[in-house]
């Protein structure tokens, strides 16, 4: 926990962006009849029987200093080792092509190992990305410790609290989500520091 703590506590660095990553799912229901659109007096309505169409899954990738966000979505719409590598390669790749160093914060899911890049590419490229990445994970049962949280918890309440049927309208309405967020980014101030831990937590650190 600490640790996380520090690196939160950092100012900004120029070529060293801070990366919270996380995943997320979404289980996807088709409609058996067309809802019936809200009118005046009168509120939208939907059956109640629904079609089961599997789920997807998605890569929460919050940058906390610059305010923005982003969704990583795999080719299958899952969360495997490949699909971890897949995101890590686009977050180098794509959003921070010139960074020195990613500071990367995620959880202790059991994909998120250098060994899944491995899994995925070449030996060389594996490596590569390795060096890329500056890694720091949550404590175990500290997963709230991620702010990456707090975006899924946006998300879902903005765009995915709804029978969505397709993978198709799935990344629709999240591209929707990110382009109205990104449009103006503010970003996140976090409070929570060591020191404050140390007296809320108390019981949880080792008495003398």
């Amino acid at each position: 926990m600490e640790d996380v703590l520090e690196v939160y506590a950092r100012p900004p660095q120029e070529g060293r962006p801070l990366v919270c990553l996380d995943e997320f799912a979404k289980q996807l229901l088709s409609e058996t009849r067309e809802p019936l659109a809200a009118v005046p007096g009168s509120p939208a309505r939907q059956d109640y029987e629904y079609v089961r169409e599997g789920s997807v899954s998605g890569f929460i990738i919050a940058m906390p200093h610059l305010g923005k966000r982003d969704v990583f979505v795999g080719e299958d719409g899952r969360r495997t080792a490949k699909d971890y590598a897949a995101c890590l390669d686009h977050i180098a790749g794509n959003l921070f092509p010139e960074a020195e160093k990613i500071v990367l914060v995620m959880d202790n899911l059991n994909t998120h190992r250098e060994a899944s890049l491995y899994e995925a590419f070449a030996p060389e490229k594996a490596r590569a990305l390795c060096e890329r990445f500056e890694i720091h994970h949550t404590p175990k049962h500290g997963s709230w410790l991620n702010m990456a949280e707090i975006e899924i918890g946006l998300l879902a309440r903005t765009c995915l609290d709804r029978r969505i049927g397709s993978v198709g309208d799935f990344k629709g309405e999240v591209e929707a989500y990110l382009v109205a967020k990104n449009g103006s980014p503010k970003p996140i101030k976090w409070q929570f520091t060591n020191e404050k831990a140390r007296i809320k937590l108390k019981s949880l650190y080792p008495s003398n």
